[in-house]
């Protein structure tokens, strides 16, 4: 499982971390637990998976941005601003639902 993250996912997030969108395609049959390898589980937190992982690893990120000075670049910290959009989309038979969304039954066009 910290395999799976270090090796496949973390490396598209330290390229987030440089400015770079990212994206984390599951694909598979009904059932066979893309749900739950991209959310996990919160508690225990051994069994989080790769959204909460994702989330984190950013917040990280940025710490160390604003806290580490740059010897290139003292100001840039102070300076810097930070958008983080994140979707989690369903793909169903043609349909499309956003499961962040207040509605996640609700199909989007």
């Amino acid at each position: 499982k910290d395999d799976g993250w270090f090796f496949l996912v973390f490396p598209r997030f330290q390229g987030v971390m440089e400015g770079y969108n990212g994206t984390i395609f599951a694909y598979g049959q009904t059932g066979s637990g893309k749900s739950f390898t991209m959310q996990g589980i919160a508690d225990p937190s051994s069994q989080k998976e790769i959204i909460p992982r994702a989330f984190e690893s950013v917040q990280v990120g940025i710490k160390e941005i604003l806290l580490t000075p740059n010897p290139v670049c003292c100001a840039c910290a102070e300076n810097a601003r930070f958008l983080l959009k994140a979707s989690y989309l369903d793909m169903y038979n043609g349909d499309i639902r956003d499961l962040l969304g207040a509605d996640t039954k609700q199909k989007l066009e």
